[in-house]
């Protein structure tokens, strides 16, 4: 008989902020925003919970956060010094099993099933790894811990900040069926309103509802939420020794369809990925970005580049150009954007050119210069030309 899989999910606490409060404690306590300013037309790349009390929620303009909260304070993303904290959370994670999978900088699946004669339960391991980054990095993590990827997710979300929640065989449902329907994946704002006009507003009304109804509201994704519903998800961590791609995304609080703010976070995530990229001394050839609609129909659109790249530059242009295809013929209001690269190569290793293109050479040395500053300064203390 196969044990039972006992599966992680760590999420930080308000993880771009908290590190900039962690690094000038004068700002404990106060509402920040970290991300560009209203002159830069920015929006909130993370928000420290005094400022969420606001109403302030990340890919908000800055210009409406400060509107909310005069008093807010803005500063500008440092993405080297958050990956510089995020590899140092991984390596915790290491320490206690190599079945990864990292969703962004701040959160990540953990499958322990294989751990817990060494360790310990999963809830002494998820206890110990949060306890250590509190210990070794003075952050707060909330943890969830379930047999399955939606039950840990939804865990760790319960009880933010600083939450710890096991989800069970015995609790689930307990836990699941007062939940509005919103919480379960593949269910947006439009869809639970459809829901909540038939009656269907908590889990446990949808889990009880006929299949032939389901069937009518969901169509061949009945089966899939249903199983949700019932706390089943059968999808497996994927670690990152078998990771193919180096993405972001960001879920809005609020469905977004103006083209600047949207252009705004893809170019937070491009700028993102491609320093991890550089950070793993790995090179990419496709590039992927990832759109959800208000009733979460999720489409993808990909486009494979002429060589391997890490170039901030580069990866910028095609995402742009792939972005405005996809605004010009298919535009929708936004839960979910994110950007990806896959078709990795180790750096250098792929087909390089007899002649090196000078724009390319001079793009890199860019990044380099770059990555430094914005690492001593912030992601906003230099802007890319035009």
């Amino acid at each position: 008989m196969s044990r039972q899989r006992r599966i992680i999910h760590v999420d930080m606490d308000a993880f771009y902020a908290s590190v900039e409060q962690l690094d000038n404690p004068q700002l404990n306590g106060k509402p920040l925003i970290v991300g560009a300013t209203p002159q830069q037309r920015g929006v909130v790349a993370a928000a420290s919970y005094e400022a969420r009390k606001y109403g302030i929620h990340s890919a908000m303009p800055t210009s409406q956060a400060l509107r909310l909260c005069p008093d807010l304070i803005v500063l500008p993303v440092r993405m080297h010094r958050y990956s510089e904290i995020s590899r140092k959370i991984h390596k915790i994670f290491y320490d206690y099993t190599p079945e990864i999978e990292p969703i962004s900088l701040d959160e990540a699946f953990l499958d322990v099933t294989g751990s817990i004669n060494l360790f310990g339960s999963a809830e002494t391991i998820g206890l110990e790894i949060k306890q250590r980054i509190k210990n070794e990095l003075n952050l707060t993590a909330s943890v969830g811990i379930a047999s399955n990827k939606f039950l840990a997710k939804l865990a760790s979300d319960l009880q933010k900040p600083d939450g710890f929640v096991n989800i069970t065989d015995e609790n689930k449902q307990a836990i699941l069926d007062p939940l509005p329907v919103s919480r379960i994946w593949g269910i947006g704002k439009v869809t639970a309103q459809i829901l909540k006009s038939r009656g269907i507003g908590t889990i446990y009304k949808l889990r009880n509802t006929p299949p032939c109804i389901l069937k009518e509201l969901f169509g061949n994704q009945a089966d899939d939420v249903l199983n949700l519903a019932n706390g089943i998800d059968v999808r497996a961590v994927e670690s990152e020794r078998e990771a193919k791609s180096i993405s972001a995304e960001e879920t809005f609080a609020h469905d977004i369809i103006d083209k600047n703010i949207l252009l705004a976070v893809l170019g937070h995530e491009v700028e993102e990925v491609a320093q991890r990229l550089r950070a793993e001394k790995l090179e990419g050839k496709t590039i992927t970005l990832k759109l959800r609609y208000g009733d979460f129909k999720t489409i993808t659109r990909s486009l494979t580049l002429e060589a391997h790249t890490n170039t901030t530059a580069v990866l910028m242009r095609q995402a742009e150009s792939v972005f405005n295809v996809w605004y010009k013929k298919t535009a929708g209001k936004l839960r979910l954007l994110g950007f990806g690269v896959s078709n990795l190569i180790k750096q250098g290793s792929g087909q390089q050119l007899l002649f090196p293109d000078q724009q390319d050479k001079k793009e890199k040395t860019i990044d380099e210069v770059f990555d430094k500053i914005r690492n001593k300064y912030g992601d906003d203390s230099l802007k890319r030309g035009v």
